[in-house]
């Protein structure tokens, strides 16, 4: 994307084609304007558009070209926090409300996809959270039980279970959970553009938004070549966000993560390795993910920057790690490698900010940004709709706080994911 073939390696390539777009040109007025063309601000423009809104979306670059065309395409239930820890964290209403919306979110994704017919190679199989060791399956099991209080349909798998399931024994232990699955991420952003066009949306890319003034009733939102006047506007920019809207960007630490993607493997191989078609990722604390896509590829990342010396570092780490967990691979070749940055809160949970009057947007996935993101474009367009008063949303209202030391904090995780993958998996 963007003649970078590293920005969205294989989902660029096996993605369906986006919508044609154009910059925007001269003055618009509408009901509702959304800055970023990504899982939240395209979700928010097809429910929006769907209930006769006329709605317009300003992506800077390309539909999906932040980190909702990079990622690996897991569509978790919940965040990475304990479901127990919460309430501590928000309060018991929003604590709850959060779990229940979000432990429900991949069903959301999946009932949108069936809707609309998005062509984006969903699995929906589940996921699985595998244990490294006593401390990993400890982890899981701690989670499997706070879910399953819940009543979440979550299993934990002992190790020949997981053995079985994944095709290594290197685990300890897995927690399955039925809710979840896996897309081609970008497809599915691309899906959702169309679909937000079928309804009526206008998309404009190439447009990145240089400010923001009142404008009677609301505000006039303003490019390089245009501007739309709005009594709403959506901020969906998250990690990527830019311009006037930086505080987002700022408040968050940025975590690079990599993917890379082997050749189709044989049949052999694609039976014993991920049968079931299950989304995986491990508990170490710089953790792997791995997965199969339609064609028999298997895509592994963990965190980590493909540039300078982390890509020779990084793609060689990969392949030492690969050969421990399926040495019935034999030699690794990749034939797409790709990252990009994961933003990362204080607390690793999202936020609702709003910035100005009828000026809103949830930012702060975490790296979990399928399900939320979907879930909350959603939410914004009901909240927009007068549906839900701000009191009802799943979070409550914060400002934008720069983290302290963000910036040596990004440069010690991409320099610490160098250092620790380049003695990593070498025993």
């Amino acid at each position: 994307m963007l003649n970078d073939a590293r920005s969205h390696g294989l989902w660029e390539r096996t993605a369906i084609a986006a919508p044609m777009t154009c910059p925007l040109s001269g003055e618009l007025t509408v009901d509702v304007v959304i800055v970023g063309g990504g899982f939240t601000g395209l979700s928010a423009a097809l429910h929006l558009a769907e209930a006769g809104q006329n709605v317009v979306v300003l992506e800077g670059a390309e539909i999906g070209f932040g980190g909702s065309g990079r990622n690996v395409g897991l569509i978790n239930a919940g965040m990475w926090v304990m479901p127990d820890d919460l309430p501590g964290e928000l309060g018991d209403i929003h604590g709850e409300r959060l779990l229940q919306l979000l432990g429900n979110g991949p069903q959301i994704v999946m009932s949108v996809i069936d809707r609309h017919g998005i062509e984006c190679e969903l699995e929906r199989g589940g996921t699985l959270h595998c244990a490294v060791g006593k401390a990993g399956l400890a982890e899981i099991t701690e989670r499997a039980r706070q879910w399953q209080k819940r009543g979440a349909p979550v299993e934990l798998l002992d190790a020949d279970e997981t053995a079985t399931r994944i095709g290594t024994t290197a685990y300890a232990g897995a927690l399955l959970d039925r809710r979840a699955g896996t897309l081609q991420p970008l497809a599915y952003v691309r899906g959702l553009a169309h679909a937000a066009l079928r309804a009526g949306a206008v998309l404009h890319t190439g447009s990145p938004v240089l400010s923001y003034v009142p404008d009677g009733t609301g505000w006039k939102v303003s490019t390089a070549s245009g501007s739309v006047s709005a009594g709403w506007v959506v901020v969906a920019s998250d990690a990527y966000s830019d311009g006037p809207w930086t505080k987002v960007r700022r408040e968050q630490v940025h975590l690079p993560y990599f993917n890379l993607a082997t050749r189709p493997l044989p049949s052999e191989l694609r039976n014993s390795i991920l049968p079931g078609r299950e989304g995986a990722w491990d508990t170490k604390e710089i953790l792997s993910s791995f997965r199969m896509d339609k064609a028999g590829r298997l895509v592994f990342g963990s965190v980590g920057a493909l540039r300078n010396t982390g890509t020779a570092v990084h793609v060689g780490w990969a392949k030492r790690a690969l050969a421990r967990l399926f040495p019935q691979l034999g030699p690794i070749e990749f034939e797409y490698e790709w990252y990009g940055k994961i933003g990362m809160t204080d607390n690793a949970l999202p936020r609702f900010h709003r910035f100005e009057q009828n000026i809103v947007g949830f930012s702060g996935y975490n790296g979990r940004g399928i399900a939320p993101g979907t879930v909350f474009g959603q939410i914004l367009a009901r909240h927009i709709l007068g549906e839900l008063q701000e009191g009802d949303l799943p979070l409550p209202i914060t400002d934008a706080k720069e983290q302290p030391f963000r910036a040596f904090k990004e440069y010690y995780y991409e320099l610490g994911a160098q250092l620790a993958h380049f003695s990593g998996e070498r025993l």
